[in-house]
C-alpha cells in the first residue's frame, strides 16, 4: 500500500496500553502514525522519537491531522476525549471501559451515531485467538464460570476491578449470550485502594444462562480461565496456557461414556495487532466493527449494575459485632 492511501492516525495517551496502539501503527502497512500526544512531555517525546512520530501535549492539535485516533487516557478522560475527536469528524478506537459513566457512554454512542462515525471500544478479549478458534463451538452456553486473577499494579486503580478487570469477561459472554440480564447479584472487597480490588458477580439473562464472574487485582499469581457448559458440551478455555479443552456429547442418547474429549492448542497471535487491524479496515470499509459503540456500552452497562450491588454491600467496619462471639 502505498503511503499516500495509509490512514493517518493518532495515539492520545501513551502510557502503557497507548504505547502499544502506537507500536502496532507504526508497524502496519495501512496506517501512518502522524503524532502522539500525552500530558507528560518527556512520555509523548519518547515514544514519538522512537516511532518516528510527532509529538504532542495536547490533543488537539492532532484534529487537523489524522483521519482517526486511539485514545488510551484514564478513563475518567474517555468521554471528554472521545467526544472531542468525534465532534470534529474522527473515527475513534477507545479503550475499554467505553466511559466512566452510563451517561458518558451513551453520549458518545449517540454522537457517533448522529455523524455516521466508527466508535470502537478495545475489549481486546475479542481478538484473542482463543475465543475467534472457539466462536463457532461456543453455541447457546446455560452457565459460564471465569476467573481472571491479577498480581497487583497500580495501573487502572482510578477504577473498581469490575471496570479495571470483570469488563473483560463480561463483553465476551454478553457477546455470546445474546439475552438481556435480568439479575444481578454481587459483593466486592477493598483490599489495596479504596475501591473494590476483587469482586464475585453472578449475573442472570433472561434465556436462562447464568454466569459467574470473580475478579481480583490482588492476586499472588496470574490466573485467566473461562468455562462453558451448554447442552452438548463443557468448553474449557485456558487464556495464559493458550489451550482449549472440549468435552462433547455426541447426541442425546449417549451416556457419560460416550464422552468424547479433544484438546486444542491456540496459535500464537497478537490480539493488538488485529484489534488495530480491524479498526482500520472498519475505517475504510467505514462498515461496522466487531466491537462497536453499542457492545461497549452494553458491558460498560453490566458492570455499572455489579458495581451499584457492590456498592449496596453494608460498610465492614473491621470491629467485630455483639454477635461475633
Amino acid at each position: 500500500m502505498d503511503a499516500e492511501s495509509k490512514i493517518a492516525v493518532g495515539v492520545v495517551g501513551v502510557g502503557y496500553a497507548g504505547r502499544f496502539h502506537a507500536e502496532k501503527y507504526a508497524a502496519s502497512k495501512k496506517a501512518t502514525l502522524v503524532a502522539v500526544a500525552d500530558v507528560v512531555p518527556e512520555r509523548a517525546a519518547e515514544v514519538g522519537r522512537k516511532l518516528g512520530a510527532a509529538y504532542v501535549t495536547d490533543y488537539r492539535e492532532l484534529f487537523d491531522r489524522v483521519r482517526c485516533v486511539s485514545v488510551a487516557v484514564p478513563t475518567r478522560l474517555h468521554h471528554q476525549v472521545s467526544r472531542d475527536f468525534l465532534a470534529g469528524g474522527i473515527d475513534v478506537l477507545v479503550e475499554k471501559p467505553l466511559a466512566a459513566s452510563l451517561d458518558e457512554g451513551r453520549d458518545l454512542v449517540a454522537l457517533a451515531k448522529e455523524k455516521g462515525l466508527v466508535l470502537q471500544v478495545g475489549h481486546l478479549e475479542r481478538f484473542n485467538p482463543a475465543i475467534r478458534r472457539l466462536e463457532g463451538v461456543i453455541r447457546d452456553p446455560r452457565f459460564v464460570e471465569c476467573h481472571r486473577l491479577a498480581p497487583f499494579v497500580e495501573r487502572g486503580t482510578d477504577v473498581n476491578v469490575v471496570f479495571d478487570l470483570m469488563i473483560h469477561d463480561i463483553d465476551v459472554i454478553a457477546s455470546l449470550v445474546r439475552s438481556p440480564v435480568e439479575r444481578v447479584e454481587a459483593v466486592g472487597v477493598a483490599v489495596l485502594t479504596d475501591k473494590p480490588d476483587i469482586a464475585n458477580a453472578r449475573i442472570t439473562f433472561a434465556g436462562g444462562c447464568i454466569a459467574n464472574v470473580t475478579s481480583s487485582r490482588v492476586s499472588l499469581k496470574r490466573e485467566r480461565k473461562i468455562r462453558f457448559f451448554q447442552p452438548d458440551a463443557y468448553i474449557s478455555i485456558d487464556y495464559d496456557q493458550k489451550r482449549a479443552q472440549i468435552y462433547r456429547r455426541p447426541g442425546k442418547g449417549a451416556g457419560w461414556r460416550d464422552i468424547r474429549a479433544e484438546t486444542i492448542e491456540i496459535k500464537e497471535g497478537d490480539a493488538m495487532a488485529d484489534e488495530i487491524d480491524s479498526f482500520l479496515d472498519t475505517v475504510r470499509s467505514r462498515g461496522l466493527p466487531l466491537v462497536s459503540g453499542e457492545e461497549g456500552l452494553r458491558a460498560l452497562e453490566i458492570a455499572t449494575m455489579i458495581s451499584e450491588q457492590i456498592d449496596k454491600q453494608p460498610a465492614f467496619s473491621g470491629q467485630p459485632s455483639a454477635s461475633d462471639g
